[in-house]
Parts: structure tokens; C-alpha cells; sequence
């Protein structure tokens, strides 16, 4: 597993939490899976480009995400949750990204919103194809809808020389995760190379180039919250009180709402 920001990363990506690529072709890395584990305050986003992996929560819900498909879960008040992936699938290729809640929403009621591969709105145009998991792009919306943060979240593939361009809110955090080939913002800066993630400057346009054979990225961005983060494993939420609030529940059995 790699991941490409997280704790220490927090204030420049906020309302972002941390980014994991968790990619292999060996099952002995990803056999363990993440067993059983609370979530509360925040929003966890799975997406897998290849292998399976299968959830089961407390309130007995249960599914798979397979490739080319994603889940957008809001763990809200709290969850109780297992992602196991399947050993027996090689290799495995997927992301999953947390998505901070604001205060007013971080007792929210828990809910999912899975995506299969045929839902997921693609566009193709000049060498350029844009999978629009969240928001919008060229006039194509994404397949997540009713979002606390109303984020952007592409997956974009460039094919050799091609050129990719977004309209972005100046206020807006936005990164690029780059996880195949290499790709440019600017001839003057330094290539994005695979399993590098970059921070964009506030702008509200950006363009990225594949200057050198086919690229694929990630490109998200969301509106700043400008709230307290207290972290802690698991939960994030905005005040150390209400950390061991959380914790306390967990312990007497009334951690799920």
C-alpha cells in the first residue's frame, strides 16, 4: 500500500484526508485485508480498477466492489466495517480516498452509494477520457450525487501528446494523482512521475499534458472546511472531547446510532 498524502498532509489537502493506492500483483501483500474497524466523521471512497474487494458492516449490510466499479460510503454517526479484499484475484489495483465531513454533517446517518463499471459516465474527446465518478466535467456529471463537499473526482487517461483541461473553482483544493506513465501541468515544472501525487496552486484552470507516452490520473478537488481536525486512527472529528466520546461509545457497545 501506498500512501500518496495523509496526516501530516492535512491542512494543504483539507477538506481532504488522506489518499491510498493499495495496488499488487501479489496476493500475499493484500490477503489480510482490513479486518473489522470503526469509521465516524468522515466519508471513505473505494475505488478498484481491478480484483475484488468485499465489505460487511454492523448493520448488516454487505456487497463486492469489483473492477472498474466504487463505493462511496458516509460513515456519519458510525460504522463498524470490514473491507477483506480476494486473494485469489491478482493483481489488485484500487485507491480508496477519505473525504472529511463538516461539523453539521459528522453525526450524519451512515448510507453507501455503489457504482457499477456500467453506471460510472465516461467521455471520450481528442485522445482524452474522462471516467466522472464526482461532479462534473464537459458537461458530463458524475455517477455520485447528494455529497456533503460537492467534490470533483476524475479519472483520466491521456493517450501520447494528448491534453487534458478543467475549469476549477479558485477556492477550491485540488490534487493530481498520477498512478500510470508521466504527466506535465507546465513544460517548466517537474514531470509528475507514477505514484507521485501534486497540490495544485490556486488557479481556475488547469491543464495537464502526456508529454511522453499515455498517462492516467487522478484529478480531485473539493471546497476547504476551515475547521478543527482532531484525528485519531479511524475517526476524525473536530474536538478532542469528541474523540473520546467516540472512543467511550466503542468500548460500552453504543458507538452505532
Amino acid at each position: 500500500m501506498h500512501r500518496a498524502f495523509g496526516l501530516a498532509e492535512v491542512p494543504e489537502f483539507d477538506p481532504f484526508l488522506m489518499l491510498d493506492d493499495f495496488s499488487s500483483g501479489n496476493s500475499e501483500d493484500y490477503a489480510q485485508g482490513f479486518p473489522w474497524h470503526p469509521h465516524r466523521g468522515i466519508e471513505t471512497v473505494t475505488y478498484m480498477l481491478s480484483g475484488e474487494v468485499a465489505h460487511v458492516d454492523s448493520m448488516g449490510n454487505k456487497g463486492v466492489i469489483g473492477p472498474n466499479s466504487l463505493q462511496w460510503m458516509t460513515a456519519g454517526s458510525g460504522i463498524i466495517h470490514q473491507e477483506m479484499p480476494n486473494p485469489k484475484i491478482e493483481p489488485i489495483t484500487g485507491f480508496q480516498l477519505w473525504v472529511n465531513l463538516p461539523k453539521k454533517e459528522k453525526m450524519m446517518q451512515s448510507r453507501y452509494q455503489d457504482v457499477l463499471p456500467e453506471q460510472i459516465n465516461t467521455i471520450s474527446l481528442n485522445g482524452v477520457k474522462v471516467k466522472v465518478i464526482a461532479g462534473s466535467w464537459n458537461n458530463v456529471v458524475g455517477s455520485i450525487r447528494d455529497l456533503m463537499i460537492n467534490p470533483l473526482y476524475l479519472d483520466v487517461t491521456l493517450l501520447d501528446g494528448a491534453t487534458f483541461e478543467c475549469g476549477l473553482s479558485e477556492s477550491d483544493t485540488a490534487f493530481v494523482y498520477v498512478f500510470s506513465g508521466t504527466a506535465a501541468i507546465d513544460p517548466h515544472l517537474t514531470p509528475i512521475i507514477a505514484s507521485s501525487v501534486a497540490l495544485l496552486s490556486n488557479g481556475d484552470t488547469v491543464k495537464i499534458y502526456a508529454p511522453n507516452g499515455a498517462v492516467r490520473f487522478l484529478l480531485v478537488a473539493g471546497k476547504p472546511l476551515g475547521e478543527p481536525i482532531a484525528w485519531h486512527g479511524p475517526i476524525v472529528m473536530n474536538t478532542k472531547e469528541e474523540l473520546k466520546k467516540a472512543f467511550a461509545e466503542l468500548n460500552d457497545g453504543t458507538f452505532i446510532k
